[in-house]
């Protein structure tokens, strides 16, 4: 672990995106004039964005925590390599307990995937990875009033029967089938939509695909021949009205949080995806503007102008690396979740990260009473949350049950 002390801003925490490090300092420096420069080799990291070569060093102290040496440099204007986001705290909290549903991009699913692994009562994407506003706002206001789909939506592509306005998740073989899965997705977002107390929406693309026969916009063209449809941008004021008509079928005490997928549509040409962007954004911040219940997030600003490098991506250049989704996820962390929730998370992420441990020797003596200790520290959150599952997992592994 690396922690950088800068004299206006505290600590800086670097440890989440390292992956290794090497630190070489000029020690007759620190001796003859009590500072020194110290230079980082630290190859596919956070830092060497920043900082290519020296820092100018106050002073260093070097500790020994679990095994682990930690460098605590005092440094100098440490944050002039960067600009960082830091959204301001919400005055409306999440707690575990704090029914929650998201909607949209595959960037929902990040943050939805990452509420679910940390307990929260959460439903994720329900209907699939949904790109543009106005096919989640469709399908938002089909489930919180508990409709049907469009019976005339349905097509039948490579031998599989799907709906327009799903994601091919939902579709079967079997028509039959394909029907019941998406009236069960209806039904089980409806009653989270009844107690939920936040709405994450994230949009993905401001461009669609209408149909030609019906000049319906769709969610999934579902590799059906291009030439049935027409594409567009959608307009600002078409993306806030639509909006509108949605907001109203929702429970009044229902919190939406607008965020824009920072994830770039390639296949639309960079440059028109940042028309998109910029169309999406737009939104959000007159919607946020004009609703007390409605906000945003900057999700899109945290890769594209803090973090701002490739390094920061997966292999296809488009998709954030798992490093910048939990930089990301650190970040809504800090915003949205009260002290005792934030608590959690801390305890939490020990657990898990001894459930996930690889022993050298499973069946020692040591790991066994590894794992008792494990079961017990879980036991202790039972009334907080369900443990059943990891609890299982480690019992699975006992010698003696």
């Amino acid at each position: 672990m690396i922690l950088f002390k800068s004299p206006n801003r505290g600590y800086l925490d670097i440890s989440l995106f390292l992956s290794s490090f090497t630190v070489l300092a000029e020690l007759n420096s620190i001796v003859n004039e009590l500072e020194f420069t110290i230079s980082l080799a630290i190859p596919n990291s956070f830092i060497s964005i920043f900082i290519l070569t020296k820092i100018e060093i106050l002073c260093v102290e070097f500790e020994e925590y679990s095994k682990t040496i930690v460098v605590i440099c005092h440094c100098k204007n440490i944050y002039m390599f960067r600009t960082e986001i830091i959204p301001q705290v919400s005055d409306q909290k999440i707690s575990l307990k704090t029914p929650i549903i998201t909607m949209g991009s595959c960037f929902s699913d990040n943050i939805g995937s990452r509420l679910l692994d940390n307990k929260f009562d959460t439903l994720t994407n329900p209907f699939g990875v949904i790109f543009n506003p106005i096919s989640i706002n469709k399908l938002l206001q089909i489930a919180a009033t508990n409709s049907t789909i469009e019976d005339e939506n349905w097509v039948e592509s490579h031998g599989i029967h799907l709906h327009y306005d799903m994601h091919s998740q939902h579709g079967s073989i079997d028509k039959a089938e394909a029907q019941i899965n998406i009236k069960r997705a209806i039904s089980s977002t409806h009653e989270q939509i009844k107690k939920s107390k936040w709405l994450i929406i994230t949009w993905g693309t401001a461009i669609v695909y209408e149909r030609k026969d019906t000049n319906e916009i769709v969610a999934n063209c579902h590799k059906v021949p291009a030439d049935l449809f027409t594409k567009r941008l959608l307009s600002n004021k078409e993306i806030i009205v639509n909006f509108e008509s949605m907001i109203a079928t929702l429970p009044d005490d229902l919190n939406v949080l607008l965020t824009v997928s920072p994830v770039r549509h390639l296949k639309e040409t960079l440059e028109l995806n940042s028309v998109s962007k910029s169309t999406l954004r737009l939104a959000c911040h007159q919607l946020s503007e004009q609703h007390n219940r409605v906000s945003y997030f900057p999700a899109y600003e945290l890769i594209l102008d803090d973090l701002r490098d490739y390094r920061f991506y997966k292999s296809d250049m488009l998709h954030p690396s798992e490093e910048a989704a939990e930089y990301v996820w650190n970040k809504f962390s800090q915003t949205y979740f009260n002290q005792s929730t934030l608590d959690f998370l801390n305890k939490w992420s020990k657990i898990m990260a001894a459930i996930n441990h690889k022993p050298f020797n499973p069946q020692s003596e040591a790991h066994q009473k590894f794992i008792r200790n494990t079961i017990k520290v879980l036991n202790e959150l039972n009334d907080q949350i369900d443990v059943s599952i990891e609890e299982n997992h480690l019992q699975q592994q006992l010698l003696h049950q």
